[in-house]
């Protein structure tokens, strides 16, 4: 083979290579996403099927069920505007309490329920996620009328 042939088959095999190489570094950036949405929009369908996301919200008052004996935990969600339901197993982090604001991370089950993977709470009383913040606002501003 001639060596401008040889240059030639190496340059298409590297740019092959670089192809393949991207579509599996953004397929599996695409994967590892983990979307935000309200308890509204949950509510209304958006999260895609099957796929995990996030849920923030305000723990509504007087939600909260523990199983005796056990780490399962259910609890609602709410962006005072619609409420999901979450269902955890596992230790709750020490800050989550009623009224407090947090995001759920995990998938819907079949029957409505958002099962939570990790549950995570804001960190003093004067802080609450920038999603969780701006899900409500949304909400607040729905309200207000024009």
């Amino acid at each position: 083979m001639k060596p401008r042939r040889q240059r030639l088959v190496l340059v298409v095999m590297i740019v092959v290579g670089v192809g393949i190489a991207t579509g599996f570094a953004l397929r599996a950036l695409q994967e590892n996403l983990l979307y935000f949405y309200s308890p509204t929009q949950v509510a209304e369908g958006e999260p895609p099927e099957g796929r995990k996301f996030r849920v923030g919200g305000l723990v509504t008052p007087g939600s909260v069920n523990r199983t005796e004996g056990a780490l399962d935990v259910s609890f609602d969600l709410t962006d005072n505007n619609t409420t999901v339901t979450v269902a955890y197993a596992g230790i709750l982090p020490d800050l989550f309490r009623e009224g407090q604001g947090i995001i759920a991370h995990g998938r819907m089950n079949d029957d409505g329920v958002f099962v939570a993977e990790e549950v995570l709470a804001k960190h003093d009383e004067n802080y609450m996620p920038p999603e969780v913040a701006e899900a409500l606002e949304q909400v607040h501003g729905k309200d207000s009328g024009p």
